[in-house]
Parts: structure tokens; sequence; C-alpha cells
């Protein structure tokens, strides 16, 4: 394991974190910490954001699991999420009486963007004429608004089990066209219809850069998130949400991996497994990257930007997440829902 943060960064990108610059880092990295002590903060950074921010983060991971650890800590009184919008609405529907800060209001998600609720509850209306058992699955990459008039959440990993589960036949997938199709593929007893959106970055993966890097390292293992193409799915050792391709990668007694995500999860995987190879074949989320260390330090300065939601809204939202829980045989007892108590 690197011993210092120069060696850590360096692993990343060596030209970029030199030592001038990674002095620099370690002097705000400080400030952060001072800040977050002084604001009784607990900082989520998603495994897509720059290396950097995991030095100051809490936690790192997911973006639900990010949200429910968050919860956990019950004496905190303000979140910090360096990840997207929709992740830190997610915080705050689970953390209500919690403070929550987005960094940096540019970090917005193109996927989430493509369905509204409004145009989710026009299609369930036009579908369950045809479909009268219809039900809604909505990916947690979806507004606070949308998971309001969903029947139930799910992520990346238990999106075949939840939609395995739900009592209906027919259900409407949202947001994304890609992770839909793979839920089909693993369901095929029910009719899945997907929403026309996907992730701009795993979209535009595509099989010739996965294909050639497996014919030139024999042996290499294949992690490709479920977001992808069905074509580059299909090239895939396991299919697998960023928090499932870090807990593979350092099971394996492999050495080489090909990450086919955004390139994030390949800077940490580098960092957290020195000893292994991790090669890309990825893209880079202009949305992820959009938070800085400056972005944390003012935030945490100035407490912005702070994420609101409505009460209704956060309270049915929440239903579709707790129902998450219920339909695949895991409980959150941490949850401030509308017949539990919020948290203090």
């Amino acid at each position: 394991m690197p011993d210092t943060l120069l060696q850590k960064l360096r692993a990343v990108d060596p030209d970029y974190y030199d030592a001038a610059r990674v002095g620099m880092i370690e002097v705000q990295l400080e400030r952060i910490r001072r800040l977050k002590r002084g604001r009784n903060a607990v900082l989520l950074a998603h495994n897509y954001q720059r290396p950097e921010i995991f030095e100051v983060a809490d936690f790192t991971g997911d973006s639900l699991g990010l949200s429910l650890s968050a919860a956990d800590v019950k004496d905190a009184d303000v979140i910090v999420f360096c990840g997207v919008h929709f992740m830190a609405e997610t915080a705050k529907i689970v953390s209500p009486r919690k403070t929550v800060l987005l960094p940096n209001l540019a970090a917005g998600c193109s996927l989430a963007d493509t369905a509204t609720a409004t145009a989710v509850e026009d299609r369930v209306t036009q579908l369950k004429k045809t479909y009268p058992d219809l039900m809604v699955v909505s990916y947690v990459n979806t507004t606070a608004e949308v998971k309001a008039v969903s029947d139930v959440c799910c992520t990346s990993s238990n999106a075949v089990s939840v939609t395995r589960a739900v009592p209906a036949k027919h259900v409407l997938f949202v947001p994304d066209q890609n992770l839909a199709r793979h839920v089909a593929h693993h369901i095929p007893e029910k009719t899945i219809i997907a929403w026309d959106g996907y992730c701009y970055v795993h979209h535009q993966i595509t099989p010739d850069a996965v294909e050639s890097m497996r014919r030139e390292i024999p042996g290499i293992k294949i992690l490709v998130h479920p977001e992808c193409r069905d074509d580059v799915l299909k090239l895939a050792d396991a299919a697998l949400s960023t928090t499932g391709m870090i807990e593979y990668a350092r099971q394996s007694s492999a050495t080489d991996f090909l990450a086919v995500t955004e390139c994030g999860i390949s800077d940490m995987l580098q960092i957290g497994a020195p000893g292994k190879h991790f090669y890309r074949a990825c893209k880079i989320c202009r949305f992820m990257k959009a938070i800085s260390l400056d972005d944390v330090e003012a935030a945490l300065e100035k407490m912005q930007f702070r994420i609101e939601i409505a009460e209704s809204v956060r309270e049915r939202a929440g239903r579709a997440i707790q129902r998450m829980f219920e339909l695949t045989g895991a409980t959150r007892d941490n949850l401030a829902l509308p017949d539990s108590a919020p948290d203090e």
C-alpha cells in the first residue's frame, strides 16, 4: 500500500499529481478536515469522484449505499455529498433532519434528466390501459420526484432481484434502457418496458476497446457496469455495480482487470489494490468530475448548496426506497419514513 498521499496520487496520474500540486492538496485537505469538525459534518464521495476527494471522505461507495451510511451516523448535523444531484436528494430523503450540501450545482446527471415525474405518470396512465397490473421500478439514478411516483426503487446491483419480486408481470423500468435490457435478459417471464434513457458515459463505450484489450492481455478479467450497452455487456466476465467491481477485484486471484465504466473507479482500484493492474475502457463523466476540493471547502465554509425536498415528495420517495428493502428481504431501520421516527 502506498505510504504517502504523493505515492497514492502518482499511482493514478504521475504527470498531473506532481510534488508541488500534492503539497497544496495536503494543505487544503487539512483545512477541509477542520471545517468538517466545526460543522459536525460527514463527507460522502461516490466511486467516480476525483481521487484527492477520497482522502477527505468519511465514506466512499455507490450512491444509495452512501446515503444509508450517512443515515447511520446519528450525531452528524451536515452531509456533504460529493456525487451528483440525485444522490444528494437521496441522502435528504433518508436523513431529512440533516442539512445536505451538494458542493457544485453543475453536478447533475444526464440519465436522471431523461425522466420527469409528469412524463412517467403520463406513460403509466397510457400503459395501464393495456397492462392493468403495471408497476414502476425506478432506478436510484432518478430525481426525488420520479422516485415519488414509482412503486419501488432499485440499484444496479439489485435491479434483477427487485424486478423479479414485484407482484406484476408488466414493469415500466425507468430511466435506463440498457439496465432495463439487462434486467429483461434475466427475467424472460416478465414484460419489461424500458424508458428511453441512458447514461451518456456508459453508452459511449463500444465493444472494440474491450475486445482489443482481451486480445492483448490473455486472462484479463472484464468487469462491466450494467448501464453499458448490451453488446458490451455480452463481453463481460461479470456485470457489476461500482462497489461490486471493487469487491470482485480485491477478492479475485487474477492480477489484470479491465473496469468498463466511468474512469474514476479505475483510480480508486489503483490506489486501493496497488499489487494489481487495472486497465481502462472508460469515459470521463463531466458531472462527476465537476466537484473539486475548492468546491468542498466553499460548501463547508458557506453552507452551500442546500438540498431541499417537499415533504410530500420525500415521504413518497422514501416509501419506494423502503419497498426495495422489503422485496429483497433486507431491512433498514434508520430510514426516516412516514411511520418511523426521524433521525435526530
